[in-house]
């Protein structure tokens, strides 16, 4: 389940092998720019829904655009169900990604209210393999400042969120772990991960 502890390109980077090493540095040092300049906007749209005076309907209606818009909800629903995907039929397939979704837009909305008056200063971007890595602190009134890494990939063209690293903690492989867990108890049972998927939904109203 989603629990507590619950995103270049291969033509860019072979583009960047046939160039010159200061070609390298001017693509990277692009690619760098864009990061930044996509979490940066995603984040101030976040603290903008976290800090807005309307209705839970309205702000998990603008969290489900900016999700939609900003990560890359299969790819990481894909992940994190691991080796169980390709036990899955098809329907099965179809409703854990429907589910996953809507459990990470419920899971997201109901700790806005702890980002009230948060404040995102932005630090810099590293390459890392296919993905780009943009490194956050996060300012929270009378709590630790907590370092929040971004993990980008742009292999659909855009960039979309794959990951986040909380304090050095993957969210994505921690929520792997849990999936893992709870079908292992679970006698491999997908639709039995499902079937409690549904029921928090369906308990969080979403």
């Amino acid at each position: 389940m989603l629990t507590r502890r619950t995103v270049m390109t291969t033509i860019a980077f072979a583009s960047c092998l046939m160039t010159s090493p200061g070609l390298i540095r001017c693509a990277w040092a692009q690619a760098d720019e864009r990061a930044v300049a996509f979490i940066k906007g995603t984040s101030d749209q976040l603290v903008a829904i976290a800090n807005d005076e309307g209705s839970q309907q309205q702000k998990r209606h603008r969290l489900r655009e900016v999700i939609d818009a900003s990560v890359d909800v299969d790819d990481i629903a894909h992940f994190c169900l691991g080796r169980f995907w390709r036990i899955a039929t098809p329907d099965q397939q179809a409703d854990y990604l429907a589910l996953f979704h809507d459990l990470l837009v419920t899971k997201i909305a109901s700790h806005l209210g702890d980002y009230q008056g948060v404040r995102v200063i932005m630090g810099q971007a590293r390459a890392s393999g296919d993905t780009e890595i943009v490194i956050t602190k996060v300012v929270r009134p009378e709590n630790p400042v907590i370092q929040v890494e971004w993990v980008i990939s742009i292999a659909t063209g855009s960039p979309r969120i794959v990951d986040l690293l909380a304090e050095g903690t993957s969210l994505r492989l921690t929520q792997r772990a849990d999936f893992a867990s709870y079908l292992t108890h679970h006698q491999y049972n997908v639709q039995d991960l499902i079937d409690g998927m549904r029921h928090l939904v369906a308990l969080n109203g979403s």
